[in-house]
């Protein structure tokens, strides 16, 4: 698997992921984090994601995109970092190929070690069983702060760097 730099060029293929990564978790009944509603058919989360292609990171496996990764700033119910960090916008892998966020955590940590910052941190979906926490903790993420958008609980987690 590879990482290579994603950008405008990218975005229906990203798309793509995402709406696959919402019929998955709609036909598991998990519906709290991303609905039920493709990301491609709403003109919001699509301008969403074009929005992030500056610093966004692809996953590939035998030429495929199976993940993608978009650094950026924290949103904005995220407390304003008060040293330098690298903040994952979102994350998101294929089925098909297991492993693939993780690799593209990994590199997210290269990309923050190369640029000289002190953490990386992300915020998720803390409902349902926890396991979109569990996953960000099992790649060495600690949570950090919980907050709530409506009735989207969210969770802050961040690995220190320095």
């Amino acid at each position: 698997m590879i990482v290579r730099r994603g950008g405008d060029a990218d975005v229906d293929t990203v798309l793509g992921l995402l709406d696959e990564a919402v019929h998955r978790l709609a036909a598991q009944g998990r519906t709290g984090q991303w609905g039920t509603e493709p990301f491609s058919g709403n003109p919001k989360r699509v301008e969403q994601i074009r929005a992030r292609t500056s610093d966004l990171w692809l996953a590939e496996l035998d030429g495929e995109v199976v993940g993608a990764l978009a650094l950026g700033e924290a949103s904005g119910q995220v407390p304003p970092s008060e040293v330098p960090e690298i903040y994952v916008s979102w994350l998101v892998g294929s089925r098909t190929a297991p492993g693939a966020g993780r690799r593209l955590l990994d590199h997210a940590r290269s990309e923050a070690e190369a640029r000289g910052v002190d953490r990386i941190r992300v915020d998720c979906y803390a409902g349902d069983d926890g396991g979109l926490v569990a996953f960000y903790v099992s790649a060495g993420f600690t949570p950090t702060g919980a907050f709530t958008v409506g009735d989207w609980p969210g969770q802050i987690l961040e690995i220190a760097l320095r």
